[in-house]
């Protein structure tokens, strides 16, 4: 049976120390903490993992962590985009090698603008490159690219791409998505705003940043829609805003990793210069936990 990605998965903060050298046990500890919280899967070197601040030798070693780390209990994905298509290959085939990994997630390439042609010839090569499953990682805002439904709809014909997660916050995009390309893919929503409505809409759940710093909360939203309790994933669903409007005071992943800081939680800072240092993050952080208790 082909992999289906399913539920919230959290795209894990990579630990480091206070050197920025990554931290192996804190790193393993955090991500014991998400599966005992509920996550159903861990995604290492995600956007919120920071994946464009590492070597790929460190990235062999954060993925092998996790690995570990995760023990068989819950799916493990991981990002192996990188900005060239050489690179990509080369890291996936290093991924696959590792063994334990159930997922690729891999982010389009950028800096460089990209037809949707050279789009479909870099995601073929990955494809055909592992036997690992591969889940296309739409991220417009951060990459420059964005990659077409007509694009997904045609990439289909390979059957190791199982899926898509989207984080362009577009929903008719999402739509698109969901209902112009393959139904056997899954779509998966990047913009914690629009768990729920991915859901409904008959995507597959979330790769969710927001779990990193409430796992409970962002994992109800999709166990209560499984459970057809639709109100009350709607309440959950609204409650992250305050948080989310937070996010957009600084780089919105180094908030999250500030945010799980300021919790207890021993990630470390993020890498300079995305470290996020700013009393009024913290204190307006402060305030919305508050709102959680």
């Amino acid at each position: 049976m082909a992999f289906k990605p399913y539920g919230v998965i959290t795209p894990v903060l990579t630990a480091l120390d206070e050197h920025e050298n990554f931290d192996a046990q804190a790193y393993g500890d955090f991500i014991d903490h998400l599966i005992r919280s509920g996550v159903h899967g861990i995604f290492a070197l995600g956007t919120n993992g920071e994946f464009y601040a590492f070597s790929q030798e460190e990235k062999l070693e954060i993925i092998k962590t996790a690995v570990a780390a995760v023990d068989g209990r819950v799916p493990v994905y991981a990002g192996t985009g990188c900005v060239t298509t050489k690179e990509t290959v080369e890291l996936t085939k290093k991924v696959e090698a590792l063994g334990g990994v159930d997922c690729l997630s891999v982010i389009t390439p950028y800096f460089t603008a990209l037809s949707q042609d050279d789009l479909f010839r870099h995601y073929k090569a990955v494809a055909e490159c592992t036997d690992l499953p591969v889940l296309l990682y739409n991220i417009p805002a951060r990459t420059g690219n964005n990659i077409a439904y007509t694009t997904v709809k045609k990439l289909a014909q390979f059957e190791n791409i199982i899926g898509i997660k989207d984080s362009s916050g577009n929903f008719d995009a999402m739509l698109k998505y969901i209902e112009n390309t393959d139904p056997r893919l899954s779509v998966l929503a990047g913009s914690d705003s629009l768990i729920l409505w991915t859901l409904m809409a008959g995507g597959a759940g979330a790769i969710s940043g927001c779990s990193n710093v409430f796992p409970e909360l962002m994992t109800s939203i999709y166990n209560l829609w499984k459970e057809g309790k639709f109100e009350e994933a709607n309440e959950a669903q609204k409650k992250i805003r305050p948080f989310r409007n937070v996010m957009q005071m600084g780089n919105p992943n180094s908030v999250v990793k500030r945010a799980a800081q300021l919790l207890g939680y021993k990630v470390g800072p993020a890498r300079a210069p995305a470290n996020v240092e700013n009393k009024a993050i913290d204190d307006a952080l402060l305030e919305v936990f508050k709102l959680y208790k």
